[in-house]
Formats: structure tokens, sequence, C-alpha cells
């Protein structure tokens, strides 16, 4: 049963619980694997503090923000696309990284962000009740000479593979295939087809799987009538459950239901005279996560619907209004990072997902990919100067006869 209510929050806590750990994740392709002389070298990282919860917190927020189709389902893993793209601002410089670095970490730089990056992923929580996978790879096309520099920070900090391919109807079904099998198939294509002037993917999937604390038993079942954004009433069936952290922020309710090992389902239901539209619009990164500090702890009999969400959306428009245009414009991007010979930019940053929520727990999977292109080199102007003997004619357009013709051979 698909809900509009519930669904959003499962993206924030994505990213507010941290359901990754990152591993390199490789699979039989026939592209060139570009890592096999680029071992990863060992790095310490940087332990997550208040500055990069709070920065990473207001991207998050502002991208669900950003990403919400209003009156449907909606979902994003906020994780997925800042692990994606910040591997990407590996290869940007001047002002282009200046962007990206300040939407993705406001003033964290790049570098520092990658160490931050690093420590946060390392230190989640992985195991047999609360499974966590992430897996990210590069894509390049043949013809493309790529700097070593970005190949080794992806391999230092992301445990990056990379793959040089001919970009045909091959590596079309060798990325489908790689995101695939890093999702368990929760996300089972991310391309139709690479457009001509492709050159690059970076590719992030995440995948997660739960079960609950308490599993809910038959009995805990039970049918009710949820009502829908446009009013009217659906079937659902709803979970029930005593949970004991309760959240109220004045506009909304909500309560905190833990998995068994490491992480939690966070739900918030707007007040009646409070539209979800007004709510989201209305948050933040500082105040959802003081939200979730100061819940309190009290008998909360909670009643969640089972349902499940497939979501997808192209994240161009929001990207660009959250302060990050130069990167897809290919007159401005500024990637000679990644390749000295310049011209690339981003063409596209696609994001899928899918969630399940049940009465055993929850599987969600996410893969964000990020599309860049070749700007196409403007042509040299051939040169034709007259000064030599030439011939020249008038002709009419429809037989191309000529209706003159003669030479010049001197000025005088």
């Amino acid at each position: 049963m698909k809900t509009k209510r519930f669904v959003p929050l499962i993206s924030l806590l994505l990213f507010a619980a941290g359901l990754m750990n990152l591993t390199s994740c490789s699979l039989e392709v026939q592209a060139s694997d570009l890592m096999k002389d680029i071992p990863a070298n060992d790095v310490k990282g940087k332990q997550s503090d208040d500055r990069f919860i709070a920065n990473s917190a207001s991207f998050s927020i502002e991208l669900f923000k950003k990403s919400v189709e209003k009156g449907k389902n909606t979902l994003i893993s906020p994780v997925s696309v800042l692990l994606a793209l910040a591997m990407t601002a590996n290869g940007a410089d001047n002002g282009t990284l200046n962007q990206m670095q300040t939407v993705l970490g406001k003033d964290i730089p790049i570098d520092e962000l990658n160490e931050y990056l690093y420590y946060y992923v390392k230190k989640l929580p992985n195991g047999d009740k609360a499974k966590l996978n992430i897996a990210n790879s590069i894509w390049f096309r043949n013809d493309l000479t790529v700097e070593k520099d970005f190949l080794q920070k992806n391999a230092d900090y992301y445990k990056a593979a990379a793959f040089k391919s001919a970009f045909d109807d091959r590596t079309v079904n060798e990325i489908n295939d790689w995101v695939k099998k890093n999702t368990d198939g929760l996300i089972d294509k991310i391309l139709e087809q690479i457009p001509g002037d492709a050159v690059m993917y970076l590719i992030n999937t995440l995948l997660f799987d739960a079960e609950w604390e308490t599993m809910y038993s038959d009995d805990k079942v039970s049918k009710g009538d949820f009502t829908a954004y446009d009013g009217s009433k659906q079937k659902a069936m709803f979970m029930n459950s005593d949970e004991h952290a309760y959240l109220d922020d004045g506009n909304a309710v909500g309560f905190i239901k833990p998995y068994a090992y490491g992480y939690s389902f966070v739900a918030l239901l707007p007040n009646e005279d409070v539209s979800i539209d007004d709510y989201i619009a209305s948050m933040t990164g500082e105040g959802f996560m003081n939200l979730i500090k100061n819940k309190e702890f009290c008998a909360v009999n909670a009643y969640l619907p089972k349902f499940s969400v497939e979501y997808e959306i192209n994240m161009n428009e929001t990207l660009k209004a959250m302060g990050m245009p130069d990167a897809f414009a290919p007159d401005k991007a500024d990637f000679t990072k990644i390749s000295k010979s310049g011209g690339l930019y981003i063409g596209e940053v696609r994001h899928k997902t899918y969630i399940e929520i049940n009465e055993r727990g929850t599987r969600a999977g996410a893969a964000t990919i990020v599309d860049l292109r070749l700007t196409a080199a403007p042509e040299k102007p051939k040169v034709v100067r007259l000064d030599r003997p030439f011939i020249y004619a008038i002709i009419d357009d429809a037989t191309n006869l000529p209706l003159f013709i003669g030479t010049v051979t001197s000025m005088n």
C-alpha cells in the first residue's frame, strides 16, 4: 500500500541514521578495469562533528524539499546523491568546484568532505539484522584520457571501481547489471541508452535490509482507511505497535521505531490544520535534527501502513536551484581535474529508489548516476583567401547552371 505521509521521511532517515556501509563491489564485465594499477591508499578520514552533521542535514532536507512532487509518493536517498556528486566534485575546478562544494558541504571543501564521508561511512553499523551495502563505480568511454589523481581520490575515499568501455549497447547492459546486482534487484535498470556525447558515468548504489527490533505478529495487522492527498478514502493494512519515542514540533506529531541493529524508522504526521506541502516547505535540516534530539520518551500507540514505493527523478533542476548551475552548463563547467582536454559537463543526474515496509522490516535501495558529457568542440572555419587567380560564376538555383562564369587573374 502506498502512502504520502510516511514515505518522504524514510528518505531523510536514510541520511540521518546513515543507512550504508561503503564497499568496493565488482562485477564480471567486459570493460577494462582502470583501477587495477591504482590501489587505494590507507586514509584515516575525519570523525563526524557538529559541522559535518549540520551541513549534511541541511543538504538532505533541501534536496528532499526540492525533489517532492505534490500529491505523489516521493522517495530519495540524500546519501546516495551526496556520494555520487562528491565523487564528481573531485574532478571539478574553479567556479564549478566552488558551487559544488557549497551545495554539498556548505563551508566544507571537497578534500575535507572526502575525509568526513570516508569516516562516516566506515563507522556505520552493519550486521545480520541490518545489512548495508554501498558500491561506487566510474565508467569511461575508451577515447577519454582521465587524470590519475582523480581516480586515486575516488579509489582512496570511495573505493570506486572504474571501467573503460566502448559506451555501446553492451556497456548499457553492463551498467544496468552492475546496478541490479548491487541493489539486490531492487533497482533493475538505470540506463536505457547512452547518448552520443556521453563520456563518463559516476554511479552510487545503496542497499538497506533491516528487521524491526520487534516484528509485527498477525494479530497486530488490521484493515483500515487511508485518506489520500486528494481526500479520497483508500483501503490499507495497518501494523500496530507500542513505541517509546514521541515527536512533536507543534505542527506535526510522530514516533521513532527502532530496527534490530543500529537504525530507526522516523514518522511525522502533520497536524490536521497543516497541509503536508506547507509542513515540508517549513522544514530545515536544523529543525529536523532538533526534533529527533528532543524526542519525548513515553508510551506511543503507533499505526504504520504497509507500503512499497518505486520512484525516479531527474535532479538537474533541483541541483541547479540549490546553487550549482555551472556544472550543467557546457560553456561554464570546469571538470579539467578529470580530463585536461576539457569540455566536460554534467548532462544528467538521475536518481532511482525503491522501498518496502512490512511486518518483518524494511528493504530499500537507491541508485544515483551522474552523466558527464563532452561539449562538441567548435569546428575550425575553413579558410579560402582569393589572393591568386580564381574562377567565379553566377548560377540559377533551380538547375545550378551558370548564367555567368569567368575568371579573375588580375586586379588590373
